[in-house]
């Protein structure tokens, strides 16, 4: 099922939409770069930054804090500056503050600046359905497959290319392997000049939804629960995943790669999965198949790390592909851009405040526990509450008719 197209949508030339598109796909490339390409080189960092447990157990957590804090304020912010400008701004953070943090030998200085360039990249990337929505109404489910596509493809390249570009084996540079994506940030600034045009035809915007209004919802809580376990388990295995097989015995490269195929997994499925889900009255199934890639990989891992690790990192990367078909959700779950906005603002930064949970509290049952098992098992047990919020949000409905339902 295609979300109804509506009044709200931005009437663009072909040579507009193809900018258009061409910006959402460099933009989504350059959202996860800035927090997976530490995993594999954590423990280079923390000893050129250097970081101790807590500090390395944050770094892994800023992603989804910064993502929790920012995130809610990007629909306010684009309201005041225009969707577009924001955008742009985003990615001139991101790519400035990923450069200037390889620079650094200071451990709060490394913190802060990895915090701002997640911010950066947390307000681009709560703002991606509401882009799609506006420029793309009728065709929510196929340009998100086309920017969740983009997004894995990022994400799996700065998993399983950080290592390799910072150097061989015992001569590593991490400031290397972390700068070259603030490279491919900087030349995503480009199309994003030509788009802010948009906003100056827009003006400011009185928003009369907000995520306030959201929070009232039966539909925001359960996209907001369901979008904040599966990025739990996500930048669980983002974070952590490489030194779990760096710790079963695969050296820092290979252990890199294991973690590309966790993430790789994600590439022909993001391309699938929204196109799907905008198909569908029911997205259950879906979500089923999803989530049950989950318990065999983890229990899998846990059995048998070697030489199955491939295997394992294959059925887990396919679990987190529950993550396009959530953000596909948002926008097929309201029905204009103003409400997708606001879901969508809602969902993430509520959802990641959720998130914040998973990397940290691994980090601190390893250093307590001398073992990635409780670990393992507690990332399982969540994904119960995962697929029960998930079925709530699969169901057709639009989250503007709870609204109205309620007065």
């Amino acid at each position: 099922m295609t979300a109804p197209a509506t009044t709200d949508a931005v009437r663009d030339t072909r040579l507009q939409r193809l900018l258009v598109v061409l910006g959402i796909v460099v933009l989504a490339f350059n959202l996860r770069p800035a927090a997976t390409s530490v995993g594999p080189l954590l423990e280079e960092i923390r000893a050129g930054v250097p970081l101790g447990d807590f500090e390395a157990g944050l770094l892994t957590t800023l992603p989804v804090l910064c993502f929790a804090l920012v995130g809610g304020a990007a629909p306010r912010l684009a309201s005041w500056l225009g969707v577009h400008r924001v955008a742009l701004l985003g990615l001139v953070l991101l790519a400035g503050c990923l450069w200037w943090r390889g620079q650094v030998h200071q451990g709060w200085l490394f913190l802060v600046l990895s915090f701002a360039a997640l911010a950066g990249a947390a307000a681009a990337n709560v703002l991606m359905p509401s882009l799609v929505k506006l420029h793309f109404p009728g065709h929510v489910g196929v340009l998100t497959a086309v920017y969740t596509t983009s997004m894995a493809i990022g994400l799996t390249l700065s998993s399983a290319l950080s290592v390799p570009i910072a150097g061989a084996e015992g001569d590593v540079d991490y400031a290397r392997g972390l700068g070259a994506w603030a490279v491919t940030a900087a030349i995503a600034i480009l199309p994003w000049i030509g788009l802010i045009g948009h906003d100056l035809h827009e003006g400011r915007r009185t928003r009369s939804l907000g995520i306030t209004a959201i929070a009232r919802t039966r539909l925001g809580w359960a996209m907001a629960v369901a979008f904040g376990l599966q990025s739990l388990q996500a930048y669980a295995v983002f974070g952590w995943f490489a030194q779990m097989c760096r710790d079963a015995g695969y050296s820092a490269e290979t252990a890199g790669v294991l973690l590309g195929v966790a993430t790789g997994a994600s590439i022909p499925l993001s391309l699938l999965i929204p196109i799907l889900a905008g198909r569908l009255r029911d997205q259950r199934w879906l979500l089923t198949a999803l989530i049950a890639c989950y318990p065999i990989g983890y229990l899998g891992f846990l059995a048998d790390p070697r030489p199955l690790g491939w295997l394992w990192a294959l059925t887990i990367g396919v679990g987190c592909s529950t993550f396009p078909l959530v953000l596909t959700l948002i926008g097929l779950r309201s029905r204009t851009s103003e409400g997708t906005a606001a879901l969508s603002g809602f969902t993430q930064s509520t959802g990641y405040l959720i998130a914040a949970v998973g990397p940290f509290g691994v980090g601190v049952l390893h250093a307590a526990t001398g073992t990635w098992t409780v670990s393992i098992l507690v990332l399982l047990a969540l994904c119960v509450p995962l697929y029960l919020c998930g079925l709530y949000a699969t169901r057709d409905r639009y989250v503007e008719d709870e609204l109205a339902a309620r007065g």
